[in-house]
């Protein structure tokens, strides 16, 4: 069957009228790849998938609510968008905006955002307003404009948003043919462990799966409000996705642990950038940092009992590893120059 995004996939669980409003990119249908490498490292005896969402359109999974917030935007006639983001709600926002014909309005933090993302909201011809705070104080703001103005608020707040990214959950469980028994992932604004466990609660609810997962998440230790039960307000990560010292789904993202029996912890910088070289050495799979969040959980948790023996896991990755490539430089070995000269190349290569 050929694919032609999340809304036409799963369109009875979503919340649009008519298909002739649909604004898609194709988003979803994203690989689950098997962690063979990762497997092998851990002490616990477990089947590990990594779902790949920097397969998305814009490379990250804000593509699977903004297909379902922008088509309802359209569906209700609305001509103009706005976010604030760290990155990826942006970039989303401005590409599905361009595809359907509304205004695009993103507000971020300055000097905050990576360039890999920046590029992308302003190529599709969003209208970036940077403001000297952080993303906390850009979400209120664009609250207020979006409850005053005609314009339509596109972050996880807006439920459609949560609509669309609940599918991740269904594409994993059609894909193994049941739901894992753990899905570890990032949390930043916390819409998305508050996505997939909705998601996971409608496939139960209607037959599609006989059990549900432990929802498992993990922030940044320099941005982790969930974890130490206050409000950060300076949060400071390399993992600029989940730099967020004030989530808008806190109390739902608790929920998901609470309800699941599963829990939020917190992972260092230095083991979110271990985790993500891991992936990217060992599995060939390149995220951006703040994806590795998921990752860095397994490996933090793991042979501490956490994990059931012989438990099937899937571990989200947000995004592509191109969204932020700084990181990625900054912590690898430079490349050695050398003259046209095959001995010296070989010297360097070590062959």
């Amino acid at each position: 069957m050929e694919w032609k995004g999340v809304l036409h996939r799963y369109f009875d669980h979503l919340p649009i009228e008519k298909r002739k409003n649909i604004v898609s990119l194709n988003e979803g249908n994203t690989p689950l790849i098997r962690a063979n490498s990762i497997e092998e490292k851990l002490e616990d005896d477990l089947e590990v998938y990594l779902k790949y969402e920097g397969a998305n359109p814009t490379c990250s999974f804000k593509d699977r609510g903004m297909t379902v917030a922008v088509s309802k935007a359209v569906e209700r006639g609305e001509k103009a968008v706005i976010c604030a983001s760290t990155g990826n709600t942006s970039a989303s926002a401005a590409a599905f905006a361009a595809r359907s014909g509304l205004e695009a309005i993103v507000v971020i933090p300055e000097g905050k955002i990576a360039f890999g993302k920046l590029s992308q909201a302003m190529m599709h011809g969003a209208r970036v307003v940077q403001i000297r705070g952080n993303f906390d104080e850009a979400l209120e703001l664009v609250l207020e404009i979006s409850e005053n103005y005609p314009v339509t608020l596109v972050n996880s707040l807006n439920p459609n948003r949560i609509e669309g990214q609940k599918t991740a959950s269904f594409e994993i469980s059609d894909f193994l043919g049941r739901a894992p028994d753990y899905h570890l992932l990032p949390v930043g604004n916390a819409g998305n462990i508050t996505a997939y466990w909705k998601g996971y609660k409608e496939y139960y609810e209607s037959g599609e799966t006989e059990r549900l997962p432990r929802m498992t998440g993990f922030q940044a230790a320099g941005a982790s409000p969930i974890v130490n039960g206050e409000k950060v307000e300076n949060p400071e990560t390399v993992a600029t996705a989940i730099r967020i010292g004030n989530p808008a789904s806190w109390e739902k993202a608790e929920n998901a642990r609470d309800e699941s029996g599963g829990m939020i912890g917190k992972a260092t910088d230095e083991e979110l950038v271990d985790a993500y070289r891991v992936l990217a050495d060992t599995e060939g799979v390149f995220c951006e940092p703040a994806s590795a969040a998921s990752v860095a959980g397994l490996l933090k948790m793991d042979g501490t009992g956490y994990f059931d023996q012989g438990s099937v896991l899937t571990c989200t990755l947000t995004g592509h590893g191109l969204k932020d490539p700084d990181i990625a430089i900054d912590s690898s070995p430079e490349p050695k120059t050398v003259g046209v000269d095959v001995d010296e190349v070989l010297e360097v290569a070590d062959i």
